[in-house]
C-alpha cells in the first residue's frame, strides 16, 4: 500500500510504519510548503526537534495489518492543499527513523 492520502489523514501501511516508528503513538511533523514536504519522525527520536520545529501528532492504528493514520487537516487548510484522495511520493531510508512524505 505506501502512503496514501485519504479523507485529510496520511494512511501509513503498517510495515513502513512499523520500521519507521515502532511501537510508538505519538510522531512529530513538520510541513515545509516551499518543498511540499512533510517529515516524520518517533516521539523518542532526540534530534528531530531541535532541527525541526515540528509538532507532536497522535499516530492511530487503523485495522490488523497495522496501518496508521495521522489527521493532516490542519496542514491541509493552512496551505490550501489539495485534499484528494491519492498515493503519495515518499522517501524512506532503511535505519533512519525517519520518512518524507510529497504533498
Amino acid at each position: 500500500m505506501g502512503i496514501k492520502l485519504r479523507t485529510q489523514h496520511l494512511w501509513i501501511s503498517g510495515d513502513i510504519a512499523g520500521t519507521v516508528f515502532g511501537d510508538l503513538d505519538k510522531v512529530y511533523t513538520v510541513y515545509y510548503p516551499q518543498l511540499h514536504a512533510l517529515l516524520l519522525a518517533p516521539m523518542d527520536d532526540e534530534i528531530f526537534p531541535t532541527i525541526h520545529k515540528g509538532d507532536l501528532q497522535m499516530l492511530k492504528t487503523r485495522n490488523l495489518e497495522g496501518d496508521k493514520t495521522i489527521s493532516l487537516q490542519e496542514i491541509i487548510i493552512d496551505h490550501d492543499l489539495d485534499d484528494s484522495d491519492r498515493d503519495l511520493l515518499y522517501m524512506h531510508q532503511p535505519g533512519v527513523r525517519m520518512l518524507h512524505v510529497t504533498l
